[in-house]
């Protein structure tokens, strides 16, 4: 018998491919654990006062109206230490209305750059407390690091997990290109060793094809053909009562809303924004002039704020798009007065024939909001919670007990279906929640 191919020279490029390669990854690990240990060096600190306690001071007493890098009631910050005397400083800080009444040219100045807004005296903060202050502000400003090659690593980004998930996956693909080679070999040595012993293969039996086993047996055909109808029947029936329910519909906002950063990062209450569900049938949007109670001086986020997904500059970016569109020049702090309109997309949408009363449920039933739009404080894009059917809003009414706390409206009409139902308390469905003309007149 013939010798078929050699083996061992196979084998041996395959084992010094996996070694180069390993090689390579180990190599790489090294360089990442470098650069690691050179980001992490502690920067030097601050001199003429504690940085620090300097940070914990402004964020309490400063960060209302002043920014590092830009403008906000007040002037930016950042550098103010270089502009002005130290003494000077101390008398504008302890109480700046005194100093501009002194007729000082510098206050002056300010107080009238600024729109004459008066700033906060702080006649607590000693001259201490404002050298630590100033040592903050003068801190310069952090650059974002650049990644090897001169890109910007993504927030969130691993560079050691990236390089060792492409090693095992590198590893992977080899031993299935090996196994795959082994296999061809294989088949082809036992081909040959079939030849050379004389060896036939047994020609294949020809039998009659499923299909038609299938066809001829008429019982089988008629059992298949009642479960088919059937089946149709019930995910036909499924399919059309799916129609109009949106439920999880999370379209794109055309400027971006977190809910999670409003409403359970800084705890804002929903009633807050949506202020009509507690008096009104619809919850309403909210008035850009809402957002603009908060984001007249909040011109971007925190560095904190940024996730994977979403970097603070497209976060900031939404807050311009928010500028834009009620006229806010945040260089000026003043209106334009040139405005875009901002077309939402709705997102809950009930059909014409159903009546439902936010402030009915809100006010007087004392639903939580998130009964039924789920836990908006958790959602980065909001979405419809509930399927709004009528069959889930019956479940909602067998299920809720009637709040008589302070409602002398329901006194007597409680007390009397009580001893008809034999409860202590009464649900929705039993004080009427169930009949049709409650949501449909």
């Amino acid at each position: 018998m013939k010798k078929v191919g050699n083996h061992n020279s196979n084998s041996r490029k395959l084992f010094l491919s996996l070694a180069l390669m390993l090689s390579f990854s180990f190599s790489s690990f090294a360089q990442d654990a470098a650069q690691a240990a050179a980001t992490d060096a502690p920067a030097a600190a601050s001199a003429g006062g504690d940085a620090v306690n300097g940070k914990a001071l402004f964020n309490s007493n400063c960060a209302a109206c002043h920014k590092l890098d830009a403008k906000a009631t007040g002037p930016a910050l950042r550098g103010v230490a270089d502009k002005y005397d130290k003494a000077w400083l101390y008398k504008w800080i302890h109480n700046s209305s005194e100093l501009i009444k002194s007729g000082d040219a510098a206050a002056v100045k300010i107080f009238e750059e600024y729109n004459k807004s008066v700033m906060t005296a702080f006649p607590q903060l000693s001259e201490a407390d404002i050298d630590d202050i100033l040592a903050y502000t003068s801190e310069p400003k952090a650059e974002p690091a650049a990644a090897v090659g001169g890109a910007a690593s993504p927030p969130g980004t691993n560079v050691e997990n990236g390089s060792s998930n492409n090693v095992i996956l590198g590893v992977l693909a080899l031993v299935l290109v090996v196994l795959v080679v082994m296999l061809i070999m294989v088949n082809n040595v036992l081909t040959k060793v079939a030849k050379a012993n004389g060896i036939e293969v047994a020609p294949k039996v020809e039998r009659t094809p499923i299909w038609k086993a299938f066809v001829r047996n008429q019982f089988l055909v008629l059992v298949t053909s009642i479960f088919l109808l059937l089946a149709s029947g019930y995910f036909v029936y499924g399919y059309l009562m799916q129609i109009g329910v949106d439920q999880d519909y999370a379209p794109i906002q055309p400027i971006h809303y977190s809910h999670k950063i409003h409403a359970g990062d800084n705890e804002i209450n929903c009633k807050y924004c949506h202020s009509a569900a507690r008096v009104s049938k619809n919850a309403g949007i909210p008035s850009l002039n809402v957002c603009m109670n908060c984001h007249k001086n909040i011109s971007e986020v925190a560095e904190t704020t940024a996730t994977p997904e979403y970097s603070k500059a497209f976060y900031d970016a939404q807050i311009q798009k928010l500028y834009d569109a009620v006229g806010w020049d945040k260089a000026t702090q003043s209106y334009t007065g040139k405005t875009q309109p901002v077309k939402w997309v709705r997102i809950h949408n009930l059909p014409d024939f159903v009546y439902f009363n936010h402030s009915q449920h809100v006010t007087v039933g004392g639903i939580e909001c998130q009964t039924c739009h789920g836990p908006v404080e958790t959602y980065e894009i909001q979405k419809q919670f509930a399927p709004l059917t009528m069959g889930w809003c019956i479940d909602c009414h067998r299920k809720t007990d009637v709040k008589m706390e302070g409602n002398g409206y329901y006194t007597k009409i409680h007390e009397e279906l009580s001893k008809k139902y034999g409860v202590e308390k009464l649900t929705e469905a039993q004080m009427g929640g169930l009949e049709c003309g409650k949501c449909h007149y």
